[in-house]
């Protein structure tokens, strides 16, 4: 297999590397989590500006006809960066949707905006009751007349509180589970009947609840045809599950760095702690996690960017394996970091929280396992 990058692509992931090393540190990070906004408006708008907005869309679309490959090299830095700004949110997700089902004009409309960053949008997949499942779906659309009538509730919408425009399945016609009957709507975030209860994730990135009450839409809401949504829905929160891999595996790799180098600093005894036998054998594990973790991912991306009916399985096998070894990285980094890597100063712990959150993010490594084993 051919693993190489293209200039193009080396070019990308330099030019984001050098922004989260020069403009991103971990002091200006946690100004803008501790603030009262989701994110910054200036990191975003630089963002837009360097072109990653648009980097994902097709060229017909605005963007640059970046594939899983480019969404792996951006994400991954994203991750070392910790960066809180809603780019799986605003570009992966309702992006994600809006490229594969709006028309014409409602790309010009929406899809438009987010390319160039102007625009904030949110998908609400979400149900209180659904667990993982994005079928599960007891939201309701009626028609009534020449409208639409939405009633239902969403959780943890990514981006939710910030969006001016949301995204959102809802069932039209079936069974509560069924993958038929589903529909996908775009709606005003502050058309009458939406209340938004946003809040800050222990991770330090935006979200809100959603509640739906008598929401009136016109037919100019309905993304693609009424109740064959899913299929669309199935393959944005595929992107989704393999973005956050990828922005996994760049907080594991910076993890084992960061507890590598501290074990080289610490002294005790009389010498570095990294020179124990017994810590050097737990950091070749964590090096082993991060390799192994690195080629699933390729792995992942290869087949998603190919196309394969295999990309589904494999990137559930990923993450079950972000799931169970990024843990195991993670407690390793806090352990020999010591008290020290519980504390809110540390970067360290605020790395942790996003392993945490990443591990049930699009379903935990059970749900994973479950899906990658029904797939054989």
């Amino acid at each position: 297999m051919d693993f190489s990058i293209t200039e193009e692509q080396s070019m990308l992931a330099d030019s984001i590397a050098r922004f989260i090393d020069n403009d991103y540190s971990f002091d200006k990070r946690m100004a803008i989590v501790e603030s009262d906004d989701a994110f910054s408006q200036q990191v975003w708008q630089n963002c837009a500006d360097l072109g990653w907005t648009a980097m994902l869309f097709s060229d017909a679309d605005g963007g640059f006809d970046g594939g899983a490959v480019e969404m792996m090299l951006m994400m991954e830095q994203f991750g070392r960066g910790l960066v809180v700004e809603p780019f799986l949110a605003n570009v992966i997700l309702a992006g994600g949707i809006l490229k594969r089902l709006a028309s014409a004009e409602q790309k010009a409309d929406w899809l438009a905006g987010i390319v160039d960053g102007s625009r904030q949008a949110a998908l609400a997949f979400a149900e209180p009751h659904a667990r993982y499942d994005i079928a599960n779906i007891a939201t309701s659309a009626n028609r009534e007349g020449d409208q639409w009538v939405l009633n239902g509730s969403k959780a943890l919408v990514l981006n939710g509180g910030a969006a001016e425009l949301i995204i959102l399945p809802a069932r039209t016609s079936g069974e509560q589970t069924a993958q038929s009957g589903i529909s996908l709507f775009a709606i005003d975030a502050s058309a009458a009947g939406v209340t938004r209860n946003a809040y800050k994730t222990v991770d330090g990135h935006g979200a809100a609840e959603i509640v739906l009450s008598d929401v009136k839409v016109a037919d100019s809401a309905l993304l693609g045809k009424p109740n064959e949504g899913y299929s669309a829905l199935a393959e944005t929160v595929n992107d989704g599950t393999l973005a956050v891999c990828a922005e996994a595996v760049g907080i594991m790799r910076t993890m084992h760095d960061k507890t590598v180098d501290y074990t080289k600093q610490r002294v005790q005894f009389g010498v570095p702690i990294g020179s124990f036998q017994a810590l050097q054998h737990r950091m070749v594990d964590t090096l082993m996690a991060c390799e192994q973790a690195k080629s699933l991912l390729l792995r992942s991306v290869m087949l998603s960017d190919a196309g394969s009916p295999e990309a589904g399985a494999a990137i559930s096998e990923l993450k079950y394996l972000i799931g169970t070894s990024g843990r195991k990285v993670a407690q390793e980094a806090v352990q020999i970091h010591g008290g020290m890597g519980m504390t809110w100063e540390l970067d360290i712990a605020h790395f942790f929280k996003r392993m945490t959150a990443i591990d049930i993010l699009f379903g935990d490594s059970d749900f994973h396992l479950d899906r990658a084993a029904a797939a054989k």
